[in-house]
Formats: C-alpha cells, structure tokens, sequence
C-alpha cells in the first residue's frame, strides 16, 4: 500500500512539473525540433533524478560514505552527458535529420555545459530524499515515545516487585541444596536469567558477551529438562566489546527449543553467532516438531518484528525459511 501511495505521489508530481514545461506551447507554440530536444532532455532528467533517489543517496548519503557519494554523482553525471549525446547527437541525426549542438562544439564546451544542466536533477532528488528521510525519523522517534509510554504504563501496572521474586529465588535455592544439586541448579540458572532481565541500561543496550552468557543460561535450564537426550550446537565467534539490544536474541532461541526436536543427535538444534566489521549474523536452526507444542513465546517472534524495526531501523535484516522439515531463522545486525 506504501509502494502504491508513494508511485503515485511521484506521478503527480511529474504531471505537475512536466505540465509547467509544457503548458506554454499550448500557448506560444513551438517547433518540432525544440519540443523533440525538449522532450528528451526531459526523458534524460527523469532517469538521473532516479538513478540520485533510488541508488546514490540511499547507499552512499551516510556516514564515512563521502567518496562514494561523490562517485556516485559523477557516475551520474556521466551517465547524463553520454545519453543526451547518443539521443540528441547520434539518434536525432541519423533518424530526424537535425541535431542539438554545433559542429563547432569542443568536447570540454560540450561536458561543462551539460554538467550545468545535470545539476538540478542531482540536487532535486537530495532534497525530496532528504525530506523523505527526516519525515520518517520523525515517525520512528514518535512510534518510541508511544513505546517508551506504553512501556512505562505496563511497568507501572506490574507492581509485583521483580526484586522480590528474586530474592525469594535465591532463598529457595539455599533450601534446595541439601535436597537436590539438580533442583539446586535449575534455581540458580533460573535467578541468572532473572538477575540479567532486572539489569537496566540508559540506552537500552548491553554488552555482547552478556546476552551471550544469558542465552547459555538459557539453553542450560532448558537442557534440565531433556538431559541426556538433548542436542544444541550453539557456537560464537568474534565476540568482542560490542554492544546489542537487550533480550534482542532470545526469541529465536526459545522458539526453536520450544518448537523444534532437541532430541535428535543426527539433526541438532544449530545456534550460530559470527561477529566481523560490526556486522552481526546470528543463525537459529531447528527439525521441526510436529508434536503438541505450548504456544507461548515469551517476547515472542512477532514482538521481535517490531523491535527489530523501531531499535535497528534499516541496520537490519531478518530472513525466516521453513521447508516442512527445518526451521531456520537468520538475523543480520549492523552494530
């Protein structure tokens, strides 16, 4: 629907402009060979504006991003110069009989005056990009607030203090020890998750290796319940000093040991988490279970959805195949 919303505001926005170029012939009248030059010095703009606000911005109007921007805007710029001369030059002569510039015409005069025609449409397609942009800042930042309010109403409404809940695990485990080291254990794991869910932050954000640690908690209470008949490949590489959204990670965790077979050594449950140049790829495999499942989810899968979007807006990528056999999940994060 946004798709179709956003084309037809640009044709509109064509009609519009086209129409100022072209309304003085319905009354001055013109010549052939000046609408035809018209015409296609119109065709050529369009394909630069495009080139500008469908490529160059969005990849390169960023951060650390300066010299390929301006490559970008050269490569434009060319790409101008070359098609008005093939179109008005070559293709205008050879099928019309006339052409734009005369005989006479230097290649630096040709390329320096083009260049000055090319810049409009390079400069036009910044500013309706750069407008685009802000306005949608502008909502993300207004959707957090509602979340940040939403957040805080439920905070407020769940007045059972956490701390207390977990005080009392730990009292609970000091009761459990003489009974049964196993019981003792799953308390334990079970006030580690506790502890790190009540760990706050300014921003929202821990470290990597924290959020490593609690998805092996995780995995280890879990592991409790199917032992020894329980099968989890989970393995990390290039953890360093990163930092990460919290409880960003679990959900995949818990929908593929909750959903999935843990109990099948030929088809584990595969967790993969692979830092390089601050790019995170985390992989979630599963056989799927076919079996009576409980179907909460905690944060769940849909919540995440959303998440991902308001805490990582256009820094993610979330890919989600399911085969009838296997269930994978891949998250991409640019930290």
């Amino acid at each position: 629907m946004k798709t179709i919303k956003t084309i037809s505001i640009h044709i509109l926005c064509w009609i519009l402009v086209l129409g100022y170029f072209y309304g003085g012939y319905l009354i001055d009248g013109t010549t052939f060979s000046k609408a035809a030059l018209n015409i296609s010095m119109n065709f050529i703009q369009v394909i630069e504006f495009y080139i500008c606000y469908l490529w160059v911005y969005p990849r390169f109007l960023k951060k650390n991003k300066v010299l390929q921007l301006i490559g970008g805007i050269l490569f434009t710029i060319g790409v101008f110069i070359a098609l008005r001369y093939l179109i008005e030059e070559v293709l205008y002569l050879k099928w019309l009989g006339f052409h734009n510039y005369d005989d006479r015409t230097t290649a630096w005069e040709y390329i320096s005056d083009n260049i000055y025609w090319s810049i409009g449409f390079i400069v036009t397609p910044a500013a309706v990009y750069g407008i685009e942009q802000s306005f949608k800042s502008e909502q993300i930042n207004r959707k957090l607030k509602e979340e940040a309010v939403k957040a805080e109403l439920s905070f407020l409404k769940s007045q059972i203090n956490p701390h207390f809940l977990y005080n009392t695990l730990n009292y609970v485990y000091s009761l459990a020890i003489p009974v049964s080291d196993q019981l003792a254990n799953a308390i334990l794991r079970l006030s580690d998750l506790m502890r790190y869910t009540l760990n706050d932050s300014p921003d929202g954000k821990v470290s990597l290796e924290k959020e490593v640690e609690y998805l092996e908690s995780y995995v280890a209470l879990f592991k409790m319940r199917f032992e020894p008949k329980f099968y989890v490949d989970f393995t990390t590489e290039g953890i360093a000093n990163q930092k990460i959204a919290s409880l960003i990670l679990i959900p995949f965790v818990e929908n593929a040991l909750k959903h999935g077979v843990v109990n099948d050594e030929a088809q584990p449950v595969r967790i993969k988490l692979k830092v390089q140049n601050k790019r995170l790829s985390f992989e979630v495999s599963n056989k799927i279970s076919h079996a009576q499942k409980d179907h909460s989810s905690g944060v769940g899968m849909v919540n995440i959805h959303r998440r991902l979007d308001l805490i990582y807006p256009e820094k993610h990528e979330l890919l989600i195949s399911n085969n009838g056999n296997t269930y994978k999940s891949t998250l991409i994060l640019n930290l």
